[in-house]
């Protein structure tokens, strides 16, 4: 749906401009067989959770009604989420070097990643691409969407550089976003401001993109707390000291959740700049990629039993025991790194176009230690997803 039927949808649901925010505290307590562990250690798992749902204004524009749990100041590793700063960026950036260099480079064009630091080949190929093999944008954006792949994530921070990356998105009024650096790419903290080069296309018409190094001095100056676990394993060793995520990414959760809400629901007012520059066949493109389960592509394509449908949707096991998965659509991008859980998301009944927005945030280490991969995702982090996507849609969509 677009224009006026899009928010002729999310209005089904609109609650009243003077409604109070929901009391989420109470929400977890009536459920406290699934949530009374999590809920009596909250600040231990530095648990958040945003939900936003549409309310029409006099004047008939829409902003949300937010409903809010735990501190929104407390640091958590934003880990694969922060990917969708990267994937907008790199669409604007398209855009903007289409207008510079008055091309028409677009979704499928070719894109090369050049060789800059020790041991780097030229990146050009793409065996998951089926059309042709190669590397493209398009492609990059939905192995993103789809599984969270970071090495495409590293070659949209290319093509974006840092310092733009970043500065794109406080453009837009997401002045809590702090990208310094790739994802599972070991280089020191210094050379994360430098970019490798990119070109864009082939033969004639090809663009080749060099950012100047990044001089921006960021601090992650906006979060208390930002320090994780008690001790921390470096070269097989254990080093008792808590992990400084000083200088590692970082977002507010509410900053996260109004970027995914901009995408694929500009119509709603989030008090935002947003990204007027994206084309709607851009944000066509880029809401089929964030809401397609791995096995619906047909390129790339994905063995279900790897990635199963929960792969990049935690909320959905518990989403689908109030609407059944074939009426669910579910814009979002997750993350898990650091023992930090999150997922960012849009839920909608595809039957009445009712949605709202939800955004959540746990920390699980019960060992407190960083880099042993003894996280607890699967036996706290992903049960309390589920419960709590359960939870939330029985609540607003299920009449409970």
């Amino acid at each position: 749906m677009h224009g006026m039927l899009a928010l002729l949808a999310i209005l089904a649901i609109a609650a009243c401009p003077q409604d109070p925010p929901r009391d989420l505290e109470a929400l977890l307590a009536k459920n406290s067989a699934r949530f009374a562990a999590v809920a009596k250690n909250a600040s231990e798992h530095r648990l958040q959770i945003l939900l936003a749902e549409p309310v029409q204004r006099p004047d008939g524009s829409v902003e949300l009604r937010r409903s809010r749990y735990g501190d929104p100041q407390r640091y958590f590793y934003p880990a694969s989420s922060i990917k969708l700063c990267a994937v907008v960026g790199a669409l604007l950036e398209l855009n903007a070097s289409n207008a510079r260099e008055q091309t028409q480079l677009g979704l499928d064009t070719p894109l090369a990643i050049e060789p800059r630091f020790p041991g780097d080949k030229l990146i050009d190929k793409d065996p998951s691409n089926r059309a042709g093999g190669l590397l493209t944008l398009g492609h990059c954006i939905r192995r993103i969407c789809l599984v969270s792949d970071n090495e495409c994530f590293n070659h949209l921070y290319e093509l974006c550089g840092q310092q733009r990356l970043n500065e794109r998105m406080w453009d837009a009024g997401y002045r809590s976003v702090r990208i310094h650096h790739r994802l599972s790419e070991a280089n020191p903290t210094p050379v994360q401001a430098w970019s490798r080069p990119v070109v864009l296309g082939q033969g004639e018409h090809a663009v080749r993109i060099a950012h100047d190094d990044s001089k921006l001095t960021m601090v992650n100056d906006l979060w208390t707390d930002t320090a994780l676990g008690k001790a921390v394993m470096r070269g097989g060793k254990r080093i008792d000291e808590p992990m400084s995520c000083s200088t590692k990414n970082a977002i507010l959760l509410q900053d996260l959740q109004d970027m995914l809400i901009e995408v694929v629901h500009p119509e709603i007012d989030t008090g935002t700049k947003g990204f007027p520059g994206l084309t709607t066949q851009q944000r066509d493109f880029l809401k089929l990629a964030l809401s397609q389960l791995p096995r619906q592509s047909t390129n790339p394509i994905y063995d279900p039993k790897k990635y199963p449908d929960d792969y990049v949707k935690f909320l959905l096991p518990g989403i689908t025991k109030v609407i059944p998965l074939e009426h669910v659509r579910i814009y979002s991008k997750i993350g898990t790194a650091y023992g930090c859980t999150i997922e960012n998301s849009w839920i909608e009944d595809v039957r009445t176009g009712k949605g709202f927005g939800l955004a959540a945030v746990i920390y699980t280490n019960p060992d407190g230690v960083m880099n042993d991969d003894a996280y607890g995702y699967e036996e706290i982090a992903f049960p309390f997803m589920a419960d709590l996507g359960e939870t939330i849609t029985r609540a607003i969509l299920g009449g409970g």
